[in-house]
């Protein structure tokens, strides 16, 4: 028997040739926003799944069990034209048995693209390099997508990143002219035991294995290979490794003569990593980025200090002042600014000092491997937040509660930025951000706000745990409180990972989290509540 249905607003729509569909409304040019999650609106989509999927026009892209939710499962299938995938088409279909509990997405309509390149992928590549400066080694290959056109209409491109001194690029390249129909910001920011001092002072066991003399910073103990890379201040190096042209970089293993580690940037960052990696496993049963233990690795020390001034001023806002997650399980940890230097107002610590930064780019990368929400407007805002979201859970179950130095707290890198942190999940609109909907970010910086307008749904979550009434809505929330912190948490991961689409909105995410903490606590629940009036109270419906 089904999940006991619940009205949703259904808004017309025929998706790739379909008729009318239950459960679908407009989203973006070309696209419909699909929640489907009573028994009508079901019914028709199962009907619709299997008829595309005998068309080749869905594909399994993975198909998992619920760590969560006893005898679920989810598949999230992705949309596919004439054998080729559709960039941000998805969805995400979770099932009791034999029958569809929910389904959440994204579909592309009206496609019609040829889909045999006329410019092949090493044309591709080398348009890239010429365009970005940089050399891609054999380790980056170009995928062949379909690609919405944000003024309508669909291209055939090849989709490439590349780093270079300013930033992790993404290209997409016209597979049939050869022009660059698209570039973006993709850089997601900011077996023997050794004994470390972290950035701060304090004092770490490390998991590392002997080599190269003396001890390498390669952790053995946890099912996935973790390692920290140790660039010792080489930019040339770090974009090479970046861009696939060193291969596994094991020589650039940070390292230590006698096991007892006083680099505290490699210290923090090895040991960070492998904290994130329990708190995934601890909390939600996950086994790293893709679920099945790919390899982390950090990179620390990508420049050096005492070089500040020899940089243009990208290069020190990328890997100086920022952290990013540069895909394929790859982090990459600034290195701050020397003593006395202040930028912003802020002193600037190695940003391997923040647990709460690493977890948050290890977050992206398990964003990629699950709803991969696409990085721009609210999908880069819900990205952006669920990183902060979860590394805010990943503190509060390693570290005491507090507001000093290596306490957890709702702020963002306050171990790295002082006096001043970068964020607050409490109190947003003191760093910056709107804690509103209405008060949105609407401009075309920050890739459309990713960064600006995650602090609306970072106060969502804060006041679904703690509770509290909003200053502009004047909505009050009960919140299910700090001791049930954890509920809270496996309702947005749940959401996240599993049941949103890579072009989802704010109001599709509402529904996804209210749709999680259904299955998880019941309807009616008091997570389900706190949830549900935690989005209503920032002005998401």
């Amino acid at each position: 028997m089904r999940i006991t249905p619940r009205v949703v607003v259904l808004l017309a729509g025929g998706l790739a040739g379909a008729g009318t569909l239950a459960g679908a409304r407009a989203a973006a040019p070309g696209a419909r926003s699909v929640e489907a999650v009573g028994a009508r609106e079901l019914v028709e989509w199962d009907r619709r799944v299997a008829a595309m999927s005998a068309a080749g026009e869905l594909a399994p892209r993975w198909e998992r069990a619920d760590t969560l939710v006893p005898g679920r499962r989810h598949v999230r299938l992705a949309q596919v034209h004439r054998g080729v995938r559709v960039e941000g088409g998805e969805l995400a279909v979770q099932t009791a048995g034999p029958d569809t509990v929910s389904v959440f997405g994204t579909l592309y309509e009206g496609l019609d693209v040829d889909t045999t390149p006329a410019v092949g992928a090493d044309r591709a590549v080398a348009i890239v390099e010429g365009r970005a400066g940089v050399d891609i080694g054999p380790g980056r290959e170009p995928a062949l997508r379909v690609l919405p056109l944000a003024t309508g209409g669909y291209a055939l491109a090849w989709r490439l990143r590349a780093a270079t001194g300013a930033g992790v690029r993404l290209y997409y390249v016209g597979a049939r002219d050869g022009r660059v129909i698209l570039e973006r910001d993709d850089s997601h920011t900011q077996s023997a035991v050794g004994l470390g001092t972290g950035v701060l002072g304090d004092t770490k066991k490390m998991s590392v294995r002997p080599g190269a003399g003396g001890f390498v910073a390669e952790d053995r103990l946890r099912p996935p290979p973790l390692r920290a890379l140790d660039m010792r201040g080489d930019l040339f190096r770090t974009l090479r490794f970046l861009n696939g042209a060193l291969g596994d970089a094991g020589e650039d293993l940070a390292r230590d003569d006698d096991n007892t580690w006083t680099d505290g940037a490699a210290v923090d960052a090895h040991t960070y990593a492998g904290w994130t990696y329990d708190y995934f496993y601890k909390r939600f049963g996950r086994r790293g980025l893709d679920n099945q233990d790919l390899p982390i690795v950090t990179v620390v020390h990508p420049v050096r200090r005492e070089d500040l001034s020899t940089y243009p001023d990208d290069v020190v806002s990328f890997f100086f002042l920022n952290a990013f997650y540069a895909g394929d399980g790859i982090l990459v940890l600034g290195e701050g600014l020397p003593p006395g230097r202040r930028a912003g107002g802020n002193q600037w610590n190695y940003f391997a000092a923040g647990f709460d930064v690493v977890a948050h780019e290890i977050t992206h990368g398990v964003t990629e491997y699950t709803s991969n929400l696409v990085y721009e407007g609210e999908s880069g805002a819900l990205n952006e937040a669920f990183s902060d979201v979860m590394a805010a859970g990943a503190e509060f179950l390693f570290q005491p509660p507090g507001s000093g130095p290596l306490q957890a707290d709702y702020l963002v890198a306050e171990d790295v930025a002082t006096p001043r942190a970068l964020r607050s999940m409490q109190n947003p609109t003191a760093h910056g951000q709107p804690d509103h909907y209405s008060i949105r970010f609407t401009g075309v910086e920050d890739n459309g706000g990713v960064h600006i307008n995650s602090g609306i749904v970072n106060h969502a979550f804060y006041l679904a745990v703690e509770g509290g009434t909003h200053r502009l809505s004047g909505r009050s929330v009960p919140g299910v409180g700090a001791a049930n912190r954890e509920q809270v948490e496996r309702v947005f991961y749940r959401a996240f990972t599993q049941m949103l689409p890579p072009r989802a909105t704010f109001a599709l995410a509402r529904a996804a989290t209210r749709q999680a903490a259904r299955d998880l606590y019941g309807e009616g629940s008091a997570p389900e509540r706190a949830v549900a009036e935690g989005w209503s109270a920032v002005g998401v419906e």
